[in-house]
């Protein structure tokens, strides 16, 4: 089944607009942290921040910069008609970044010990979309 099917009448999925300015930057090599500081609405570099500095055993750096990505994110989902609930699917590649970042939320959180916000995270990035929890998050 894809998450693009409606079949219980909720709201139909959300798809954030491509920012090409970003994919341009990332794509021509540009450091996450320059892209971010030019465009600090877009999500996606935040969520490569985040990675980086998880990957790096930066937890409360990776923490922060997720923190900002998924921010940016939930705003940008409201400007795109988001209700605070719906399917934000994972196949829409402007989503991704949006759901990398609250997939790092929800690493960062459980390495520190913030257990309420771990389940928190992984519960709404299995409402937003089961495949991205499946592709982000560790099993």
């Amino acid at each position: 089944m894809s998450t693009g099917t409606n079949l219980l009448g909720g709201p139909p999925p959300t798809h954030l607009p491509a920012v090409p300015e970003v994919d341009a930057a990332l794509a021509a090599g540009t450091d996450p942290d320059a892209v971010a500081a030019a465009h600090p609405a877009a999500s996606l570099p935040w969520a490569l921040l985040a990675e980086r500095a998880l990957a790096a055993g930066q937890t409360i750096t990776a923490y922060a910069f997720a923190r900002t990505g998924y921010h940016r994110g939930l705003d940008a989902l409201r400007r795109a008609g988001w209700r605070g609930h719906g399917p934000v699917p994972w196949a829409h590649e402007p989503n991704r970044g949006f759901l990398r970042a609250l997939a790092v939320l929800q690493q960062a959180a459980q390495a520190i010990g913030e257990e309420e916000e771990a389940v928190r995270c992984t519960t709404f990035l299995n409402d937003c979309d089961p495949a991205a929890a499946r592709e982000l998050l560790p099993s």
